[in-house]
């Protein structure tokens, strides 16, 4: 079930989380008031003004937390599910109000995506060996206090996804939420920790900062009582958490290629090229961010393309939509400083803005360029996706690496040549292949596998879940306990 509410409504939610919910108030509106347990710390059920408050807070629900059974995490991680699913329209239409990013709709699949496949502490399997010389356990234990750096392009999607992963491997968490989306993110961190609560939990296994900033962001990475640092975000701040000294999980930009070949299923790769191209306004860092297709197929998928809901502009205004997008074009094959007025956007509005009227269900901006166009080489995070057509798909293929940038996020490819599909995929070595699909099939939507909103390329980590969060415990027991 979902809560269906009127702009006027989400506004004044988003007020008095500015202001400071009472920690005497509940989010839900059947529950008293007189239920509210005490808070570890202090806190609105998990909102604190410092760094210093919040970690602490952490640190004493993380104690509390040992003593809980592996069973009630089961419990309370379903408790988690069922919370949030109610909350999937209000934090949807919350996030594109606060940070002015995406698609309403969208972002109501990305958060069921994040509610319903990210795994619990199922992942956890103990494994054990035995022989001549006795047996041996590994066992998957927490790290601690985590802190979470999030970011403002799937704000909620990542809180649900890392609370349900970190929580599972028995952690607590400390977010530091952008500050563009930092509203909804608190209402997140309410809406968990109650459910917890109401479970039997402790308070305060999830924590975050009311009002976060870049130093407070430092802060969190360097506190010695934080054991690993999350990070999903930029080349920057990835690169500082690494500085910090601690194990780092950290997922940095994307610049996705789609490749299409002579031999792909054209129908079905311009119907899955506009999807997934245009999702949420193509600020998931896995959307498909450039295409690559071989010329003699080109204008046959441009024609799907246009049959599915992109709109090509050439000439004058491609031109003009240059100098919306861009604030410094740095040159052939390199990566261009992006407007960030127009990341996010609608199509129809960023077409409006260079003199073009469309229909609002236009969802995806087509431009055939040459191959050294800043549009392919720049992560625009926009539905604007640049075409180029080349010779032969072994070029393709060289051209999709390059466009990549080495960051080995996510690439994909259309074809039916199963040789050519193995060669894309050792070239491109990427944490994330799709063949014949979205690029979000990937974390499974519309694909098979968990899901997850941080994708931890730079650190060799790919698709999350609840075993990255968690270090490994071994038990070892001498010439006893085998049993055949």
């Amino acid at each position: 079930m979902q809560m269906e509410l009127p702009e006027e409504k989400i506004r004044a939610i988003v007020e008095r989380v500015v202001n400071r919910i009472s920690t005497q108030e509940r989010l839900s509106p059947n529950a008293s008031a007189s239920a509210t347990p005490m808070v570890f710390g202090g806190g609105d059920l998990g909102v604190f003004e410092d760094v210093d408050e919040a970690v602490n807070a952490s640190t004493a629900a993380f104690g509390h937390f040992q003593e809980y059974s592996f069973d009630f995490r089961k419990k309370m991680i379903e408790a988690i599910r069922v919370a949030c699913h109610q909350q999937v329209d209000l934090i949807s239409r919350m996030a594109v109000e606060e940070s002015k990013l995406g698609r309403y709709e969208d972002k109501v699949q990305k958060n069921i995506l994040a509610i319903d496949k990210t795994p619990g502490p199922e992942v956890l399997l103990t494994k054990a060996v035995s022989g001549d010389q006795g047996l041996t356990i590994n066992e998957r234990a927490p790290f601690g206090v985590i802190a979470s750096i999030t970011p403002c392009t799937n704000p909620t999607e990542t809180i649900i996804n890392n609370s349900i992963s970190i929580l599972s491997g028995g952690n607590t968490v400390v977010y530091c939420p952008h500050p563009l989306a930092k509203n909804v993110c608190n209402y997140m961190v309410h809406v968990i920790n109650q459910a917890i609560i109401q479970v039997g939990g402790p308070p305060n296994l999830i924590t975050t900062l009311r009002a976060p900033t870049i130093d407070m962001a430092q802060n969190l990475m360097t506190h010695k009582k934080v054991k690993l640092l999350v990070v999903t975000g930029g080349p920057d701040v990835v690169r500082k958490a690494m500085m910090s000294g601690k194990k780092v999980v950290g997922a940095g930009p994307g610049n996705p290629p789609v490749v299409v070949d002579e031999t792909a299923d054209l129908a079905q790769a311009g119907r899955d090229i506009v999807k997934g191209a245009s999702l949420d306004n193509n600020i998931i860092c896995l959307d498909e961010k450039e295409l690559i297709v071989v010329s003699s197929v080109a204008d046959r998928l441009k024609q799907e393309m246009l049959n599915n809901g992109a709109y090509e502009i050439k000439g004058w205004q491609l031109k003009q939509l240059e100098k919306l997008m861009l604030t410094e074009d740095r040159g052939p094959r390199r990566h261009s400083v992006v407007n960030k007025e127009w990341v996010g956007k609608d199509a129809h509005k960023i077409l409006e803005a260079i003199g073009v009227q469309v229909d609002p269900s236009v969802r995806l901006v087509l431009v055939e360029t040459d191959e050294n166009h800043p549009f392919v080489w720049s992560e625009l995070l926009a539905p604007v996706l640049p075409l180029v057509r080349v010779s032969n798909v072994d070029y393709a293929i060289k051209l999709a690496k390059e466009a990549e940038h080495g960051f080995g996020h996510t690439a994909v490819m259309h074809s039916n040549n199963l040789e050519k599909l193995s060669q894309m995929a050792r070239t491109i070595n990427t944490s994330i292949f799709v063949k014949n699909g979205m690029a979000v099939a990937g974390i499974g939507f519309g694909g098979e596998g968990h899901t997850s909103f941080t994708i931890a390329s730079p650190t060799g980590d790919g698709v999350t879940n609840a075993w990255t969060f968690t270090r490994d415990r071994r038990c070892a027991i001498v010439e006893r306990f085998r049993i055949v």
